[in-house]
């Protein structure tokens, strides 16, 4: 499953790259437009998730960077929040 988790975080990271290449270099007429809308919706999303797990990032060591990382890879890098607090509550 960890696969599966790295593998979308790669995938984000190469759509987020494919928008600033658009940003800097605008593709052709539809494809420009269509990138441009995947973007704000994907950062809307991104935004989204932020919002409705504000609470978890509470008891965070580095909050400002799990924000950061969740702006850029959404739901991908908040699937890592759960094994934190298992893999400490084993420990105690």
């Amino acid at each position: 499953m960890k696969v599966l988790w790295g593998l979308g975080k790669v995938l984000t990271l190469i759509v987020w790259g494919v928008v600033l290449i658009n940003l800097f270099e605008p593709l052709i007429n539809p494809f420009d437009v269509l990138i441009n809308l995947v973007a704000s919706l994907l950062l809307l999303t991104h935004v989204l998730e932020l919002l409705l797990f504000k609470g978890s990032l509470q008891g965070r060591p580095h909050p400002w960077r799990d924000r950061l990382l969740i702006l850029l890879v959404g739901i991908f890098h908040e699937h890592t929040f759960g094994t934190s607090s298992e893999r400490d509550s084993r420990h105690a």
